[in-house]
């Protein structure tokens, strides 16, 4: 009689113990990354959680990553950036920087532009096609996005479909003109750290810049702080940056966990209602970024590769994975993305605030954020 009482209903993926439904991420996590790698996707450390986190909530999983550790991650994630930004690369914004800042600025301009006009069509609330559209680093522009009120699902659908879909462009160029295949990050991801005290150094800055973030006004604090200290403190030599690779790989698959798990069934459903009008704005943005590429090819005589990654509106660590692949110019292609990164996080903010305005549909957190009064 009990046995019958027990099956009397099917079993839900939310009436499984907390552990159990935690295991099923982690190993659905390990096998879309382990796909994800074996094609060649960069930020598969990424984006296979993401996905993993997508299944589970679409599944009823009800699972969710603890506040505490999303904000350790934001921290972490800082502190890496942060260690891609070589004084090298600084030096070469600043000799060349009105070069710099107007193939950035744009970018932006066009980029925005998509964004205005989807919020203006209603199709997107106006702070979600602004940063949904934003060239930046996409896990940065994520937290960003979030801090600022809009919504996170929707932009972290739209900005990852960019990363997914120029990294496969970029793979692809990159193969045609013969400059060699494309290395997965995830293959040192389990190597040693090459600098212990470095290591030191870089996880006391992580865990002091992420307190001092999370206990100011700052927006995104929590990975602002350690990641502006510690451009700073890497510039004067102050520091060495290193992170042990599995902390970096906790830290992408604690954010991709924390987006995909916000994905519920009517933000998937919206999605694809836009998902034509997103792929246009996606496209579009390649476009542009191709025509800038050929212009830098034609008047500086520069390698065509090395002017497409420069000037790619994808996220940072896929085109760095990318380019350290290839026989390309990283210097120029690592500078014109970390001169982007950084003046996309600048004007990001208040250009958000100044096309919400313009399209008369300020977003904040709420029906709208969530897709309710879409129409």
């Amino acid at each position: 009689m009990i046995f019958k009482q027990a099956f009397a209903k099917p079993l839900r993926p939310e009436d499984l113990p907390r552990t159990a439904r935690w295991l099923a991420l982690l190993l659905i996590s390990a096998i879309l990354w382990g796909f994800l790698d074996l094609v060649g996707v960069p930020a598969a450390l990424l984006l296979g959680p993401m996905l993993a986190g997508i299944i589970i909530e679409a599944g009823g999983g009800a699972v969710r990553v603890p506040p505490l550790l999303y904000l350790a991650a934001q921290a972490a994630v800082g502190g890496f950036v942060a260690g891609a930004v070589q004084p090298t690369i600084l030096s070469v914004i600043g000799s060349d920087w009105p070069l710099f800042v107007g193939l950035v600025m744009s970018m932006v301009v066009v980029t925005s532009l998509a964004g205005w006009l989807m919020s203006r069509w209603r199709l997107l609330p106006a702070t979600t096609a602004v940063w949904g559209t934003s060239p930046g680093a996409a896990a940065t522009m994520i937290i960003m996005a979030e801090a600022f009120g809009a919504d996170i699902q929707l932009v972290a659908f739209m900005q990852y479909l960019r990363v997914a879909l120029i990294a496969v462009v970029a793979s692809v160029i990159a193969g045609l003109s013969g400059h060699g295949g494309v290395l997965s990050p995830a293959h040192e991801m389990f190597s040693a750290p090459k600098d212990w005290r470095a290591v030191a150094e870089t996880l006391a800055l992580v865990a002091v810049g992420g307190f001092i973030g999370s206990r100011s006004r700052i927006p995104a604090g929590t990975l602002l702080v350690p990641m502006g200290a510690g451009i700073a403190l890497h510039a004067a030599g102050w520091i060495a940056i290193e992170l042990p690779r599995p902390l970096i790989a906790a830290s992408y698959a604690l954010i991709g966990w924390r987006i995909g798990l916000g994905f519920t069934r009517p933000i998937l459903i919206h999605a694809a209602r836009v998902l034509p009008v997103i792929l246009a704005s996606i496209f579009a943005a390649i476009t542009f970024s191709g025509i800038l590429a050929l212009l830098l090819a034609r008047f500086l005589g520069m390698d065509l590769l090395t002017a497409y990654l420069a000037t790619s509106p994808g996220g940072m660590d896929s085109i760095a994975v990318i380019a350290a692949s290839a026989r390309v110019d990283l210097s120029f292609v690592m500078a014109l993305q970390t001169a982007r990164f950084l003046i996309v996080m600048i004007v990001g903010p208040p250009l958000a605030r100044f096309v919400a305005r313009r399209s008369g549909r300020l977003a904040t957190p709420g029906p709208e954020a969530s897709g309710q009064t879409i129409r």
